[in-house]
C-alpha cells in the first residue's frame, strides 16, 4: 500500500483528471485542429488593431523582419497586413537618425518615405519599420506620424542570443502600440527522453539544459527568469538542482535527494523553493530557502492521503497543491505557511475524475489544471475569484498547462495529432498552434520573459 501511494504520487507530475459539468468557454477548443487556425466563438475578424512590417532598408534585415513579423502575429493580438509589391511600400533609405521620423508638428509621411494613405486604406493602425541594425521605428498609422523609435544593436546572427534578442524588439513593438508585455522573449522547458529542453516561444532554437547523465523531470522556472529548477534521479532518489540560466554551474538544493523529491515551485521573491517529497509514509509538500541553503519546512501532513505539485500565487500568500484527501487527487489551496488547506477547485462526488498539474496564472486571477473527463484528460482553468471551473480543450488527450507571462497563453501536451507534443492556445481568440511537434515532450514550463543573459550551461 505504501509503495503505491507513493507511485501515485510520482504519477501526479504528469498525470489524471476528472469531469466537471460546466457551461463551454468562449475560448474553448471545439473543433477540427489545423496548424495554426483560429477556434473558439468569440473571434471576429477585423476587431484587433492592423499592423504592417515594412521591408529594411537592407536584405540582411529580411530575417529579423521575418523574425518580428511572425511574434507579432503569435501574440493574436494584431491582424498582420500583408503589402502589395511595388516602391509605394519601401521604406526611404535616408540616414536611421532621419528615416521615419516625424517633423516638428508629428506628421511625417512623405519626410520619411512612408506610404500612410495606403497603410490605413488596407487597414493598418500601425507599421514598423527597421532602418538598420540599431534602429526600430514604430509609426501611427491614423496620425500619420513616429509613435516610438527604439535602439538596439542586434548581435550577429550566428550568435547564441540573437534570435532572442530580436524577440525583444517584438515585445518592445506591443509596448509601444498596446501598452502590454510580449511573449515573444520566453522560453518554455519541457522533458524529452528525460531530459530537460528549453525552446523559444516560436518553436525555433531547442536546445539541451540539463545533465545527459541522468534522467531529469519537473523543470520550474524561478520568477526573474535567470534561473530553473529540475528534479533529477539519483541512486533511486530524487535530487533537486538550481541551474543558472547563463554562465556558471548548476548547484543542488540543499536538504533534497536523500527521498524521492519532485515538482519544484520557485516563490514570487524567488527566495524558496516547495516541492513534493514522496517517503514510504506517503507524499506531502515541504519548502527550503535556496538563498541560505537552510530551513527545511513541512507544510502538508498526509495522514493518508499525498499531497504534491505546489504552486505558488504571485503574491506569495498562497499556494495551491494537488491532495488525495477527497479520495481522488483534487485541486486545494493552503497559506504559504500551511495553515488552512481547503479545496480549492470544485467536484462532483462520484461524478467527478481526478485533477492534477496546477498552475497560478502570473495575474493571479486563474489557475489551470488537467482533469480527467470520461477517462480523456482535459485542461481546465479556475477562476480564483468566484471558484468556478470551465473546460478549455475537447480534442483529444490534454495535460499539463503552464501559463505564459501575459496570462492569456498557455502551453500544453496533447495528442489531438496522433502523438503527443507540445501546442499553444490563446484564451481569448482560442488559436491553437503546435509549439515542438516532435514526439514525446512532456511537462512544459513557460518563462517569465526573459533579461538579457547568455546561453545555459549545465
Amino acid at each position: 500500500m505504501e509503495r503505491e501511494r507513493t507511485t501515485l504520487a510520482l504519477a501526479g507530475v504528469v498525470l489524471l483528471s476528472v469531469f466537471l459539468t460546466v457551461p463551454r468557454s468562449a475560448a474553448q477548443d471545439t473543433s477540427a485542429v489545423d496548424r495554426g487556425v483560429r477556434i473558439g466563438i468569440i473571434y471576429r475578424p477585423g476587431v484587433r488593431p492592423g499592423l504592417v512590417v515594412l521591408p529594411g532598408v537592407a536584405a540582411a534585415l529580411d530575417s529579423v523582419r521575418a523574425i518580428i513579423a511572425r511574434d507579432l502575429d503569435l501574440s493574436d493580438r494584431f491582424e498582420l497586413i500583408t503589402l502589395p509589391g511595388g516602391d509605394s511600400i519601401r521604406v526611404s533609405a535616408a540616414p536611421p537618425s532621419v528615416a521615419g521620423r516625424a517633423p516638428a508638428g508629428g506628421r511625417g509621411g512623405a519626410a520619411a518615405g512612408l506610404n500612410y494613405q495606403l497603410y490605413q486604406a488596407l487597414g493598418a493602425d500601425f507599421a514598423v519599420g527597421l532602418g538598420d541594425t540599431t534602429v526600430l521605428a514604430v509609426h501611427d498609422v491614423a496620425a500619420g506620424g513616429l509613435r516610438r523609435e527604439f535602439r538596439s544593436r542586434l548581435p550577429p546572427p550566428k550568435d547564441p542570443e540573437f534570435r532572442m534578442a530580436v524577440h525583444r524588439l517584438a515585445d518592445h513593438i506591443l509596448e509601444a502600440t498596446l501598452g502590454v508585455g510580449g511573449i515573444a522573449a520566453t522560453r518554455i522547458l519541457f522533458v524529452l527522453d528525460g531530459k530537460v529542453y528549453a525552446i523559444d516561444q516560436d518553436g525555433a532554437d531547442k536546445r539541451l539544459v540539463s545533465s545527459s547523465d541522468h534522467q531529469a523531470m519537473s523543470p520550474a522556472w524561478a520568477p526573474d527568469g535567470r534561473r530553473f529548477s529540475y528534479m533529477e534521479f539519483w541512486a533511486g532518489h530524487g535530487q533537486l538542482f538550481v541551474q543558472p540560466v547563463g554562465p556558471g554551474k548548476r548547484q543542488p538544493v540543499a536538504t533534497t535527494g536523500q527521498a524521492l523529491d519532485f515538482t519544484p515551485a520557485f516563490s514570487p521573491d524567488g527566495k524558496t523553493l516547495a516541492f513534493s517529497r514522496a517517503t514510504e509514509e506517503g507524499t506531502d509538500i515541504y519548502t527550503v530557502n535556496i538563498k541560505d541553503n537552510c530551513c527545511l519546512q513541512r507544510l502538508t501532513v498526509g495522514r493518508f492521503s499525498d499531497n504534491l505539485s505546489p504552486t505558488y500565487s504571485p503574491d506569495g500568500q498562497r499556494i495551491a497543491f494537488v491532495s488525495t484527501r477527497p479520495g481522488l487527487p483534487q485541486v486545494y489551496v493552503m497559506a504559504a505557511d500551511g495553515t488552512d488547506p481547503q479545496l480549492f477547485a470544485p467536484f462532483d462526488y462520484g461524478v467527478t475524475g481526478s485533477s492534477n498539474a496546477p498552475d497560478w496564472s502570473p495575474d493571479g486571477q486563474s489557475v489551470a489544471f488537467h482533469r480527467d473527463v470520461g477517462g480523456t484528460l482535459q485542461v481546465f482553468v479556475l477562476d480564483v475569484r468566484t471558484r468556478a471551473v470551465r473546460q478549455l480543450t475537447s480534442l483529444g488527450r490534454n495535460e499539463d498547462p503552464t501559463w505564459a507571462p501575459d496570462s492569456r497563453h498557455l502551453a500544453f501536451v496533447s495528442d489531438r495529432s496522433g502523438y503527443r507534443q507540445l501546442w499553444i492556445i490563446d484564451l481569448e481568440t482560442g488559436r491553437i498552434r503546435p509549439l515542438l511537434q516532435q514526439s514525446g515532450a512532456r511537462l512544459p514550463a513557460w518563462s517569465p520573459r526573459l533579461p538579457e543573459t547568455a546561453s545555459s550551461t549545465p
